[in-house]
């Protein structure tokens, strides 16, 4: 058994699942790797931040005022 890397830069789930059956119907063993280089707590709090910011839970200040 011989194995390779291929990265697949999908746009949405249902290329994902293409590609998935693709292999499938292949008989190809696969596995699904995420690779990201950010730690998943970092980039879990980034996103919770991102939705306070939507929801207009953020405090304003102003630029005089950064200082003091």
């Amino acid at each position: 058994m011989e194995t390779i890397n291929i990265k697949a830069y999908t746009s949405n789930s249902q290329q994902i699942e293409a590609i998935k059956a693709f292999m499938k119907a292949l008989n190809i063993k696969f596995e699904v790797a995420n690779d990201s280089t950010y730690d998943p707590v970092f980039v879990k709090k980034i996103k919770n931040s991102q939705k306070q910011a939507n929801e207009g839970k953020t405090v304003k200040i102003d630029l005089d005022d950064i200082w003091k």
